[in-house]
């Protein structure tokens, strides 16, 4: 399959080559996993619940409109579309979780997703001209490796109902780059919805399952024409790779035939 198949707006946020994004100032959306030693989470259940933490932090009323987080939110999707996930435990995670921001709970994983915060990239500049290093003490010293979670018995199948976010079979990744790129696979879908789809997704609690098809499907998937997430190339995977297709019954319903 050539890259001419893979169907992407021209200004993609996901899009590897040069764009005007780029020319925006850059965020990052920081996600802190709660991995305790003794007690790590299942590493399916922890890319679902940091999908639906984007989801949730896409949705507050402190992100839309008028409200706290809006403005952060607003220059953070004009822009690259980066998020970075980080671990922490004991006192760390206490300390996180004073922070505003939002802690989702799934089966056992616990993550909590914060604002935006500009990126150490960005060309967001203080008064003396030297770049703003927005990240909070706490999460700033927080480990971004130490991720690796595993499961202890394979997932079952996809949930019937909400959304599945398959993630590719050829695409090795860690636990902690796998959060983030299921978090940019719900943002795609969320984007793509309308706003009645979009509420009743919010309304169920946005139910979503996280799977890796066989390559065949996985073949199928990124020539139906759902959103696919092709990351920049930033850490761990080369540019261009393909990570994510995003497969929404709403989604689904409009998707042409391959």
């Amino acid at each position: 399959m050539s890259d001419n198949d893979i169907p992407e707006t021209p200004d993609s946020p996901f899009r590897h080559e040069q764009t005007a994004r780029d020319e925006a100032p850059q965020f990052v959306l920081p996600l802190v996993v709660h991995i305790e030693k003794d007690a790590p989470p299942a590493r399916t259940d922890a890319l679902e619940t940091a999908a639906r933490a984007v989801l949730v932090m896409l949705s507050d009323e402190r992100s839309l409109g008028e409200g706290e987080w809006a403005e952060t939110m607003r220059l953070w999707q004009d822009a690259r579309i980066r998020k970075v996930v980080r671990r922490a435990r004991g006192g760390e995670w206490r300390k996180a979780s004073a922070l505003p921001g939002i802690t989702v709970t799934g089966q056992a994983a616990e993550v909590r997703v914060f604002p935006p915060v500009p990126s150490p990239s960005s060309r967001l500049r203080s008064s003396r001209g030297y770049p703003i290093d927005g990240w909070p003490k706490e999460l700033a010293k927080l480990q971004v490796s130490g991720t690796e979670l595993d499961d202890p018995q394979p997932p079952g199948p996809a949930a019937a109902e909400g959304a599945v976010l398959w993630m590719s079979p050829d695409v090795g990744m860690s636990a902690g780059k796998a959060m983030a790129q299921a978090g940019h696979g719900a943002q795609l879908a969320w984007w793509e919805l309308s706003e009645v789809e979009r509420k009743a997704w919010q309304a169920a609690g946005f139910p979503l399952s996280v799977r890796t098809p066989e390559a065949g499907r996985w073949r199928e998937l990124t020539a139906s024409g759902l959103p696919i997430v092709r990351d920049a190339g930033f850490t761990e995977i080369a540019p261009g790779s393909c990570t994510v297709v995003a497969d929404h019954p709403a989604l689904r319903r409009r998707a042409p035939r391959p």
